[in-house]
């Protein structure tokens, strides 16, 4: 019987976390405004009661997928930053291709992330899982010095933000100069 519930409760998590994933599918492609529990069903091709199920209301649905966008950016940019602390001027060459890479063949997921965090700023209940990906990231990196890493960190989302504005994405090239002092910033 153990092993009945244990199965089951793993491909709950694998419906939870499939519904997550297509909800960030709808965001990119419809924005914020295009999330419903019909949408979100379609694009897991699932019943609409399994979006219900896991997920009572639309608030949760956000709340759930803003909470592992903040887990997934606040790993990824941990990877970043130490690899920059160990890679010291090639460090900066993979945070300015990782960014790079955001704003151009993930540029989607990047815009849907944002929008997720910018309607936190409309909607209070949304905003304790938007702070989220700073605290889990200082707890994973725990910085010597938590000014530096939120100067780094607000660099980086203006880059992000500036990227995802302009007609083209900036390259590689282009971002490494503003990394390269956004990394040695005291």
């Amino acid at each position: 019987m153990k092993s009945l519930r244990d199965g089951r409760k793993e491909r709950g998590e694998k419906r939870r976390r499939a519904l997550i994933d297509a909800t960030l599918r709808v965001i990119e492609r419809d924005g914020v405004a295009g999330v419903t529990h019909r949408s979100v069903a379609a694009e897991a091709g699932v019943p609409t009661t399994s979006t219900t199920y896991h997920f009572t209301s639309l608030d949760d649905l956000l709340i759930a997928t803003l909470i592992t966008c903040a887990h997934d950016m606040a790993t990824e940019v941990y990877w970043m930053i130490d690899r920059a602390r160990s890679r010291g001027s090639r460090g900066a060459d993979e945070v300015a291709s990782l960014l790079a890479e955001a704003l151009g063949p993930r540029r989607g997921r990047t815009m849907a992330e944002y929008e997720l965090y910018l309607l936190a700023a409309r909607r209070p209940e949304l905003r304790p899982a938007a702070r989220r990906w700073l605290d889990v990231l200082t707890s994973m990196v725990r910085p010597d010095d938590l000014v530096a890493l939120r100067a780094f960190l607000a660099g980086i989302d203006g880059l992000l933000i500036q990227g995802l504005i302009d007609d083209e994405p900036p390259t590689a090239e282009e971002l490494r100069p503003v990394v390269d002092r956004l990394l040695s910033s005291p």
